[in-house]
């Protein structure tokens, strides 16, 4: 597998090593050892989400404050989506900044997503389904977000706004600058 850092310390973007022949393919999906050296710690996946949507639903952008932050490990095994990470620690060169990339079922890559990062995606194929690992359970008083059309993050979703299918609860959050409970 070939790991690539990102244009923000700390993300990565993981591509398998497809092996191919007449009966098909097989890759190497993960491998903790590769993701450990790169983090230059142990990261220990405990749970696996799976999340089936329609062209248009955006689900995020969120993160879980300390104790229960989060790395995912994200990937597509169904369709295509545009896949978004902000850098939401306040002592970080590039807070506010993010990183966007098409994750989908015909390339396998990963999007390796470290604590300390908000996170979100939008179904670009008519149906998705995203699979990812965290490093911690799901703990929902300790979820937040941040609104996904905050101008000053300047994320282009890849489709129009009207099209943005979101949750009642994604539709109540606010932009990064109102948004109190970050990291250091």
């Amino acid at each position: 597998m070939r790991i690539s850092p990102q244009s923000i310390e700390d993300i990565f973007l993981i591509e398998p090593k497809f092996h191919m022949d007449d009966r098909g393919y097989f890759f190497e999906s993960y491998r903790e050892d590769s993701i450990n050296n790169i983090l230059n710690y142990e990261v220990n996946f405990i749970q696996e989400n799976v999340s089936k949507s329609r062209i248009g639903v955006l689900r995020g952008l969120h993160y879980q404050l300390e104790p229960y932050a989060q790395t995912k490990l994200i990937r597509v095994i169904e369709g295509k989506v545009l896949d978004v990470a902000v850098d939401i620690r306040k002592s970080s060169k590039t807070f506010g900044h993010h990183v966007a990339l098409e994750l989908s079922q015909d390339s396998n890559k990963q999007l390796l997503v470290p604590k300390g990062f908000a996170h979100g995606f939008v179904t670009l194929s008519n149906t998705a389904t995203v699979m990812y690992k965290v490093d911690n359970y799901f703990a929902p008083e300790y979820e937040r977000g941040i609104a996904f059309d905050d101008k000053n993050l300047g994320i282009d979703w890849k489709i129009s706004k009207k099209s943005i299918n979101l949750s009642d609860s994604d539709k109540k959050y606010s932009i990064l600058e109102k948004t109190f409970d970050l990291f250091d």
